[in-house]
């Protein structure tokens, strides 16, 4: 059997970084449910490390504004997986889905892909 780290199975490379977000997690039809802040823990180009203090719906679609250094990022993403981290605050790989050309190039230019 092939033994395959996480690390081989992404798409694209993660870069650590610390970066403040608001967020709206959104149902199926598109009515916002639950609001907040979180911050990154990493970052790529298709997707996210993101910590909060309360859980994600894995159904639900997540808007986020996100603060690159000098730029704002509007994105749309999905919930991967999510689990209890330190301080039990929730850890969430969110996987992007939805982001204009503006918010890619910032994404690509932070993570040098």
């Amino acid at each position: 059997m092939n033994d395959t780290s996480d690390k081989e199975k992404r798409r694209h490379s993660r870069i650590d970084s610390l970066n403040l977000l608001s967020y709206l997690c959104m149902d199926e039809n598109e009515e916002v449910v639950t609001r907040g802040v979180g911050r990154t823990l990493n970052v790529s180009k298709g997707g996210i490390l993101l910590e909060t203090h309360a859980p994600f719906d894995p159904n639900h679609t997540i808007s986020l504004v996100i603060a690159m250094k000098d730029d704002l990022i509007d994105i749309k993403g999905k919930v991967v997986d999510s689990w209890t981290g330190k301080n039990k605050k929730y850890n969430t790989r969110i996987e992007f889905i939805e982001a204009n050309e503006p918010a890619l190039k910032i994404l690509k230019k932070f993570t040098n892909e």
